[in-house]
């Protein structure tokens, strides 16, 4: 299974912020401005997982979310929505759009990867590697 992580994110900060974090940990990153774009790339890429704002152009994260989940071949890969909504009910809301998990902006450099890291799918590589990840710094 790849390492190759897929980020949603409108916001060129939050994006590089991200990024950062999750190469520094070994992970690779691939991105998207805009909610059409993710869907493209998901379906070409079929990332370990997808990081997805909620508050994007055109097409807004539970849109994107809920596009996502229609395609089969994306089963088993799961959506963690990151974003600044943090309002009663955003998280379900989001998670009742297909969402796997929930991670709220702004993040914290200090455990965001090993917040991504239990969102990932059971079979991930290996214990080794999960755990190479989760010490990196």
């Amino acid at each position: 299974m790849n390492d190759t992580l897929l980020i949603i994110e409108d916001n060129e900060q939050n994006f590089y912020m991200m990024r950062f974090l999750l190469e520094k940990n070994g992970f690779k990153i691939i991105g998207a401005e805009d909610g059409r774009k993710g869907i493209e790339m998901a379906l070409t890429c079929k990332p370990l997982a997808i990081l997805l704002d909620i508050q994007l152009p055109e097409m807004d994260g539970y849109a994107v979310a809920a596009e996502l989940k229609k395609h089969r071949e994306l089963d088993g890969v799961p959506i963690i929505a990151v974003t600044s909504y943090a309002m009663m009910g955003d998280r379900e809301q989001i998670l009742a759009a297909g969402a796997n998990g929930y991670i709220e902006k702004p993040i914290d450099p200090a455990t965001f990867v090993s917040e991504i890291i239990q969102y990932l799918p059971k079979d991930w590589d290996n214990k080794e590697k999960q755990d190479e990840h989760a010490h990196r710094g």
